[in-house]
């Protein structure tokens, strides 16, 4: 299980501390091992910040990342991240990005080739082994990053973003291919969206964040039966879901942007009296 215990993230605007913005004020969650649950919330609201949070990559202010009951303090083997940059190596090959993480561990280069094809094969790369990342699509490079995090076994996945530098119709594809490979590894996934139809599409259960200071304002089950197709988008329960998750999150959308607009008014003072 991966627990959010009260977790609150605090920043310095400046060296002396005296100006802060809060980011993320007593967040709470467990989830499932198993899990796939979807994060959505305005933007600027902390959720990339509580993605690197739980994965190790900023200490919260106050709070507590677990799971299964150990307090993580950093980077965990048993999480593997996922960015909107899909972050592959140029100068390497599809086989070779993929097995990198391997072997950084120094693990046997026969050993870690075998897990890397096994990953091709799942994320659907079969005959790219040999390919440069700069002779492939966006949709791609994309499946490379999610077989590059696959591939080190991790019991969670948090995935930030993934598909959102995607069209629509790339997108689509790839929702249901990471629905195919979850049920296959059978991990726990944390996936971070600004849209809200790709939430309920994949999700058990959907994280609505407040504007800054970021909380769960509401999290809503997802009931609707599995397998989701392009039928399912049109049934009366997915809109249902799609509309309660809009009414949650419309006012909190206005409330961020009203707070940007404001940030933006204080910085062009400043810079007039300065």
């Amino acid at each position: 299980m991966l627990e959010l215990r009260d977790i609150s993230k605090t920043y310095g605007l400046n060296d002396d501390r005296k100006s802060t913005i809060v980011a993320l004020e007593d967040i709470n969650l467990a989830i499932e091992e198993g899990e796939f649950v979807s994060i959505i919330g305005p933007t600027g609201c902390g959720k990339s910040t509580l993605f690197e949070t739980i994965g190790g990559l900023v200490d919260p202010t106050s709070g507590s990342v677990l799971i299964d009951d150990d307090q993580i303090d950093g980077p965990d083997p048993r999480v593997g991240m996922v960015f909107q940059d899909h972050s592959t190596f140029p100068w390497l090959s599809v086989l070779e990005n993929i097995e990198f993480g391997l072997r950084m561990e120094g693990v046997p280069k026969d050993e870690r080739r075998e897990r890397a094809k096994e990953m091709i094969d799942l994320v659907g790369l079969g005959g790219f082994e040999d390919a440069n990342p700069t002779e492939l699509s966006g949709g791609m490079n994309q499946r490379v990053a999610i077989a590059r995090t696959l591939v080190m076994d991790p019991d969670i996945i948090l995935m930030d973003e993934p598909f959102g530098a995607l069209d629509e119709q790339t997108r689509l594809i790839l929702g249901e291919e990471l629905l195919r490979i979850w049920r296959e590894t059978g991990a726990t996934i944390l996936f971070v969206t600004h849209n809200i139809n790709e939430a309920v599409q994949l999700s058990d259960r959907i994280a609505v964040m407040s504007a800054r200071p970021g909380l769960f304002k509401q999290v809503v089950d997802n009931d609707i039966p599995r397998p989701r197709d392009d039928d399912t988008m049109s049934t009366e329960a997915f809109n249902d879901i799609v509309q309660r998750l809009w009414d949650e999150l419309k006012d909190e959308s206005k409330r961020g942007m009203e707070q940007k607009a404001n940030e933006n008014r204080a910085t062009e003072e400043e810079v007039t009296m300065g």
